[in-house]
């Protein structure tokens, strides 16, 4: 995994993390969930997180 790679990872992953907080706090909703999740994979292209 290249430095570039590791940024995309890494920006996925916080990311997530948000949205999982979010979730978890009902701030949104498992479908909103789900869709922030397709466009973070879109956004970053995460080589793991998209496993």
């Amino acid at each position: 995994m290249n430095h570039e790679q590791f940024k995309r990872e890494r920006n996925y992953r916080v990311s997530l993390a948000i949205a999982k907080s979010m979730r978890s706090k009902k701030l949104i909703t498992e479908q909103e969930y789900s869709k922030i999740d397709k466009m973070l994979i879109t956004k970053y292209t995460p080589i793991i997180g998209s496993l």
